[in-house]
């Protein structure tokens, strides 16, 4: 008698039943264990309607201010919480405005590196002001040999302010500076201990 190829006992066909099987089986797997990472990541599809992930969230940078000691970085942020204006919380805004707009008719750059001393190839976070410099692009320059040669890093200016990071593994007293090129104008340089 011969064998049907649908037959209970034909090896090919439960081969493949068995192969379609298993291969269902770690798809659902792995589509569950997508679906609890996206969950627990809150990573979500952001649809048409506006209601994405991201709506909630958002980035606060406090407005800088200039600093009174003359030992310290030439500005620091305003940390109070702006949530609820108070009457010293705007008084400090129209000020910081004045000043701002004060320095924009100047046209100067403040720079700060949050870090004086990193390891070779640390990351040396670089931030600072320029008022008047809205959408311009700061090229970072690192002195050498007593002369400023561009870095392999440039920053946009947004909101008056602008924040990058370099990596250096020239080890030794390292001075950086940003450039503004369409203005000529630089920044104060600022000096980072690498090694």
């Amino acid at each position: 008698m011969s064998r049907s190829p649908f037959d209970d006992d034909n090896p090919v066909r439960t081969g493949l039943v068995a192969l379609v099987g298993v291969s269902l089986a770690v798809g659902l797997v792995l589509a569950i264990v997508a679906l609890l990472g996206t969950h627990v990541l809150g990573i979500s599809g952001g649809g048409g309607s506006g209601t994405g992930a991201g709506q909630g969230e958002s980035m606060y940078l406090p407005p800088p201010a200039r600093t009174t000691d003359t030992g310290g970085p030439l500005i620091t942020l305003n940390t109070q919480d702006t949530s609820v204006p108070s009457e010293s919380a705007s008084q400090s805004a129209s000020s910081a405005a004045t000043s701002q707009s004060t320095r924009a008719a100047r046209g100067q750059i403040s720079l700060q590196a949050l870090e004086t001393t990193v390891p070779n190839f640390g990351k040396i976070d670089l931030t600072g002001v320029y008022p008047g410099g809205e959408g311009e692009i700061l090229q970072v320059q690192r002195k050498q040999g007593g002369q400023w040669v561009d870095f392999a890093a440039t920053v946009p200016v947004s909101n008056a302010t602008f924040s990058t990071y370099v990596q250096t593994g020239v080890s030794g007293k390292n001075t950086f500076r940003v450039l503004d090129k369409s203005r000529n104008i630089s920044s104060n340089p600022v000096e980072v201990t690498v090694g």
